[in-house]
């Protein structure tokens, strides 16, 4: 939870719920196909970001050049007039609107730019939308269809923390994300990881949202392999949220130190992950965490002997109502190289996102590198939503190991396993797993 992708490259980074685009990889490739959409992708980027940085004229100039751009919409279906709103850029807002911009476009909080002008206290922009029939209305929030349920809460004082009861005297930057950063601290005289909002986002309608959602989630789960929270500062600023601290660090950096895993340590690592997926995963509440990477698995301590599954940022709470139900949700959400087709497709998915994710995971332990590390993040989940996978090749891959994995990244996500079916399979294939003998080689 706590890493928040701290020291993640940008071409490896988590594709962030809110904000303004993201500029998006090149997409490699010479033909004409691929060509017109790289040519889309970067005109759609280009009209965002003029949009955001307030330049009227070069928005102007992309739309003589291309009118169907003034309603283009970046992964979480935002216009450049949502961007304009939140901002109160008047004259891009007006140019935008000369041009035939919807003014009442939903983005994927069913917002309208009224409601993020009104958000923001744009008083300019609010009367100026209105003048052209802007209405106002959103779901506040709500990332996905049906509508979230909310988690039951304890009394809110019993996690309400005291800013004064954090001492960052001999704090340390461990993670930094687009939203905040992640120090360790202590509380109390116990070591502790807090995720601080960046001052400067404190104000930030989507941000304070997706916090205060975090929260709300971390709140009621327990469990031996999921991160522990500990308590929030929900009622100044910064806003903070404070877990336990794990000395062992985040099993990317495990495996990029170490390599390839033994069997043995796989299964016992891939154990623990799916005791604590299994358990989010538990009808009727089920949560979904959408950003099952290695980064976001963490290492109680420097012996490795138990893993924890943490960064609930991105992860849904959905209520179950028939056990195969689907749902649409946010496409493009979580990490490229881990991300199922379906998600990079933008199609229905439920929880079963996950498992592929943990597919992706078990081969990286067993290979001793991230799946298709040869490709671009981007790439990579391209190539993998146009039926390809990742080659087999460690002989750390007995047949029942080497199935499962291939059963978990499944093209069709009804074919993939529970993770409690995965938690069965993974026993007996640590029951007969035969004996590791590192002295083997010297036998003659």
């Amino acid at each position: 939870m706590m890493n928040d992708g701290g020291g993640e490259s940008s071409s490896e980074s988590t594709v962030m719920d809110g904000g303004d685009a993201a500029p998006l990889p090149p997409i490699k490739g010479g033909d004409k196909q691929k060509e017109k959409e790289k040519a889309r992708v970067s005109k759609t980027s280009a009209i965002l970001w003029h949009a955001h940085q307030n330049d009227a004229t070069a928005v102007r100039k992309l739309l003589e050049e291309d009118r169907t751009l003034v309603n283009a919409r970046d992964y979480d279906n935002r216009t450049p007039l949502h961007v304009a709103s939140l901002h109160g850029w008047i004259d891009v807002a007006k140019c935008l609107i000369e041009f035939g911009a919807d003014v009442n476009a939903q983005d994927r909080w069913r917002n309208t730019p009224l409601a993020d002008a009104e958000g923001a206290k744009k008083v300019g922009m609010i009367e100026l939308l209105k003048t052209y029939g802007g209405l106002s209305y959103g779901q506040n929030g709500s990332h996905f269809e049906p509508k979230a349920v909310p988690p039951p809460l304890p009394n809110k004082c019993d996690w309400e923390i005291e800013p004064a009861e954090l001492d960052f005297t001999n704090s340390a930057m461990i993670g930094k994300g687009s939203f905040g950063e992640i120090l360790k601290a202590h509380w109390r005289g116990t070591p502790v990881a807090v995720k601080r909002i960046l001052p400067s986002l404190s104000d930030d309608r989507l941000v304070i949202q997706d916090f205060r959602h975090e929260v709300n989630l971390l709140v009621k789960l327990r469990h031996p392999n999921i991160v522990q929270f500990l308590g929030a500062v929900t009622e100044r600023k910064p806003l903070m949220l404070i877990t336990e601290y794990l000395r062992g660090g985040d099993l990317h950096q495990y495996l990029k130190e170490k390599g390839a895993l033994s069997p043995s340590t796989a299964i016992n690592f891939a154990l623990d992950i799916a005791r604590g997926m299994a358990y989010l995963h538990n009808e009727p509440n089920v949560i979904i965490h959408r950003d099952l990477k290695p980064r976001n698995v963490l290492l109680v301590n420097s012996n490795a002997d138990h893993l924890k599954v943490g960064d609930f940022g991105l992860s849904k709470l959905i209520r179950v109502q028939h056990a195969h139900d689907v749902y649409k949700m946010t496409g493009e959400t979580g990490s490229y190289r881990y991300m199922a087709p379906e998600v990079f497709k933008h199609r229905k998915y439920d929880k079963k996102v996950d498992v592929f994710s943990f597919g992706m995971i078990l081969y990286e332990m067993l290979e001793g590198e991230p799946p298709l590390a040869g490709y671009e993040p981007y790439e990579a989940a391209r190539y993998v939503a146009e039926g390809h996978r990742p080659t087999i090749k460690s002989k750390g891959f007995v047949p029942e190991l080497k199935e499962l994995t291939e059963q978990c990244w499944a093209a069709d996500m009804n074919q993939r396993p529970s993770f409690l079916e995965i938690l069965k399979r993974l026993e007996k294939i640590k029951e007969n797993l035969p004996p590791e003998h590192p002295w083997h080689f010297f036998s003659g």
